[in-house]
């Protein structure tokens, strides 16, 4: 796709991570941008910084989740811009608690906002697209082999699948517009403190035990020594324009997803990697969790 000055983005989760450095590359080049959150107030912030960019910025604040709510969106675009050229349905989140034996309400809403959010933003924008356009899909390595946590891990594998149909489905129809799916690992986000924005619909927030709150240390830490968003707003800006569908800045994390699908290839039953880019070896995240658990490891057996 040709990036032209004057053409319009919209992404949602715009006020923080991937998707304010998403909004910031595009405005750089030009584009008009729709900002697109659940917090107000974060939002207007970082709606003053994007707007320095000489171009014109809206907001717009709702839930991504709720069909109606991303509708009204793709409407007050089109009503504040006269169009769209770009769409990045990049809102996300991740529960920390138990997913087994915690509230499902965690995974309504993980699925909600990770794979509902997409779903409604490509069927609320495509017809907008039609004349000529980007979808860009926010998924995760999450996306290509799990290990990330089960709702987190589901959501984003449904988000790969709905991408790659939807690319098919516009190759197939000679429609012009481009789809990609971007598969990040470990990014400079807030992804681990989700949970600020909460639905109180759904009552109290869901906790995490001592298991969680091992892992959630290590997660913290290789998610600040991770990817900058500047870096992955670069990779999804060069795939627009090139027409690319995968979007996978981070190719240490690749190996992995390649080395699972050997695996399946081989129906070998599922094993988990020694030690995933950015956390420590997976026998001492076992061995510290199962000393928060007052239990003793297997090794010591």
């Amino acid at each position: 796709m040709q990036i032209n000055q004057g053409q319009v983005a919209v992404v949602t989760g715009a006020a923080s991570g991937i998707g304010l450095a998403l909004c910031h590359k595009f405005a750089q080049n030009g584009l008009n941008i729709m900002m697109a959150d659940i917090e107000a107030e974060a939002l207007a912030e970082a709606a003053v910084a994007v707007g320095a960019h000489g171009t014109d910025v809206a907001t717009w604040i709702g839930d991504v989740s709720k069909e109606a709510s991303v509708q009204a969106l793709a409407a007050a675009t089109v009503v504040r811009f006269g169009g769209v050229h770009v769409v990045c349905n990049n809102a996300g989140v991740a529960a920390r608690n138990d997913p087994w034996f915690g509230p499902l309400a965690a995974w309504e809403w993980v699925m909600g906002v990770n794979f509902w959010g997409v779903v409604h933003g490509c069927r609320a924008f495509l017809p907008h697209l039609l004349a000529g356009g980007h979808i860009v899909n926010t998924a995760s390595m999450a996306g290509l082999m799990p290990g990330f946590g089960p709702s987190y891990d589901a959501s984003k594998h449904a988000v790969v699948a709905v991408s790659e149909d939807l690319f098919h489905s516009m190759t197939a129809a000679g429609l012009p517009v481009g789809v990609s799916v971007l598969c990040p690992g470990w990014v400079r986000t807030r992804i681990v403190d989700s949970d600020r924005n909460w639905p109180t619909e759904m009552g109290a927030v869901p906790t995490g035990d001592a298991a969680s709150a091992v892992i959630s240390a290590h997660v913290r830490r290789a998610i600040e020594e991770g990817a900058t968003p500047a870096l992955i707003a670069d990779h999804v800006f060069d795939a627009v324009v090139s027409g690319s569908f995968w979007v996978i800045p981070q190719p240490e994390f690749l190996e992995l997803a390649i080395d699972r699908w050997g695996s399946i290839g081989e129906r070998v039953n599922p094993t988990q990697a020694a030690q995933v880019p950015g956390m420590p070896p997976r026998e001492q995240i076992t061995a510290e969790v199962m000393a928060a658990l007052g239990l003793i490891p297997p090794s010591a057996t």
